[in-house]
């Protein structure tokens, strides 16, 4: 059962038929106070509550309300709906507890599903609190996590999350350290989600300029600017009724972040150089390596997008706090490039194995697949041992690209810095990643860099 709390009859109405239709027993108040003693019938599993009983518009009768529903129920999962919304008001209300955030007047479609997610999620988490930990093989057989490697505690309590969350429409932002494999996770909540057999569309919106967002995300019509020499398709149509996976969340600018709330919000955009609203129907998984909430609290990433994007946030463990796993791995890698080198004779020792369990990898996984990669590739013997892993190590790119400085006025500033960029790009062969470190930068403001001394690179790099 749904509970309807809104003193306006006609919203009570509408949203009864539209629930009724969807297979829904309704309930309805027309203020707090009525609505009350429903919240103790164990038939009600969600509700629908509005922000504003009187002539006021703040909100606040609506956030009083929500806190004290939390208190009878903790569980019940709570949607607020307004037609004076405002950034503020939602962010309280997410951080109050609520499910979402609808704006009236509503998009059907999308209020339904907003419904379906919310009471999905809150049956997973009444049964979690029942549910035993999985093995590794119950996990595998179950959802199918083959790609993934690892048997550690930390990284099975991920898998479970993933496998009990893909079947729902939840936004989930995946978190960690550059190199913890947070695409394998993203690719594996879709693999599991009732829209597996639709798009998976992957961006990097840290190779994303902010003058071309609007257009690489949402497409654009033949001449809406001077370049636009054909339409092009944007991110999110392709990946209407599927999954778009935003890699690098955290390196986008402000601006672009105010465009994707919106159609993360409102579920609509606009092409360029069309002026008609398009729907979209789709699954949004995040990742970055930044540190989202800090950056809120210094006012470099916006607070309702933050909540709008971390409805369940999954946390990668870093290699180095699974230790366990580092053999695993290095073994699998070995296995493959067994197959792509023609060496079917390759292997590794166990003082190998042991040994490589010992290294801080601070690149995480990509480094520990790097170094197994390089060694195979310049090793002749058929079992990899410690000395040929180390002389690997000790050849390895040191973060250190120049030292000492031109002569006053032999060089302006854009031109030192354009050449500190042509040489970390060079010593570390074109890996954005590790130029970026080594200059101490994002990875987005490298792309800005390289576009502005139009410095031809790989966005999927």
């Amino acid at each position: 059962m749904i509970l309807i709390i809104d003193d306006d009859e006609a919203v009570r109405t509408s949203l009864s038929l539209l629930l009724k239709g969807a297979g829904c027993m309704v309930k309805t108040a027309a203020e707090p106070d009525e609505a009350y003693p429903v919240l103790q019938e164990p038939t009600l599993h969600l509700v629908l509550l509005d922000m504003n009983f009187s002539l006021e518009t703040s909100g606040k009768e609506g956030l009083e309300a929500l806190q004290k529903i939390k208190q009878i129920r903790p569980q019940l999962p709570v949607i607020l709906m307004t037609g004076w919304g405002s950034i503020s008001l939602a962010v309280k209300g997410m951080k109050y507890g609520a499910a979402d955030f609808v704006h009236k007047p509503w998009d059907n479609n999308h209020l339904l599903q907003s419904i379906k997610t919310a009471l999905e999620l809150a049956k997973l988490a009444e049964k979690g609190d029942y549910e035993s930990t999985p093995t590794r093989k119950q996990l595998d057989s179950q959802y199918g996590f083959d790609a993934i490697i690892g048997q550690d505690p930390a990284l099975l309590a991920v898998l479970k999350t993933v496998g009990r969350v893909s079947p729902t429409d939840a936004s989930v932002l995946i978190t960690g350290e550059s190199g913890t494999g947070k695409e394998l996770i993203a690719e594996a909540i879709h693999r599991n989600s009732l829209r597996r057999n639709k798009s998976f569309i992957k961006v990097n919106l840290g190779g994303i300029s902010a003058s071309l967002f609007e257009s690489e995300m949402f497409g654009h019509k033949r001449g809406a600017f001077t370049d636009a020499k054909a339409d092009w398709t944007g991110r999110f149509e392709l990946a209407h009724k599927g999954t778009i996976f935003l890699d690098e969340i955290g390196d986008l600018d402000m601006n672009s972040q105010v465009k994707l709330l919106r159609v993360l919000q409102d579920r609509t955009y606009e092409v360029l150089g069309d002026s008609r609203s398009r729907s979209v129907d789709v699954r949004v998984i995040c990742a970055t390596n930044r540190d989202l909430p800090a950056m809120v609290a210094e006012n470099k990433f916006r607070e309702d997008l933050f909540y709008r994007i971390n409805l369940i946030t999954v946390k990668l463990p870093a290699l180095r706090e699974r230790p366990g796993d580092i053999p695993l791995l290095a073994s699998h890698y070995v296995s493959y490039l067994q197959t792509v080198y023609q060496r079917p004779e390759l292997s590794i020792s166990k003082k190998a194995l042991h040994w490589l369990k010992g290294l801080p990898f601070p690149g995480n996984i990509r480094e520990l697949r790097n170094l197994v990669e390089r060694t195979v590739l310049v090793s002749e013997n058929r079992m990899l041992e410690v000395s040929d892993f180390e002389q690997q190590l000790l050849h390895a790119p040191k973060p250190v690209i120049r030292t000492g400085l031109p002569a006053v006025g032999a060089m302006t500033l854009d031109e030192i810095e354009l050449a500190m960029i042509k040489q970390a790009l060079e010593l570390y062969n074109h890996n954005i990643t590790k130029v970026a470190k080594a200059l101490g930068l994002t990875r987005g403001v490298l792309y800005r860099r390289l576009d502005k001394f139009n410095i031809p690179y790989d966005p999927k790099e």
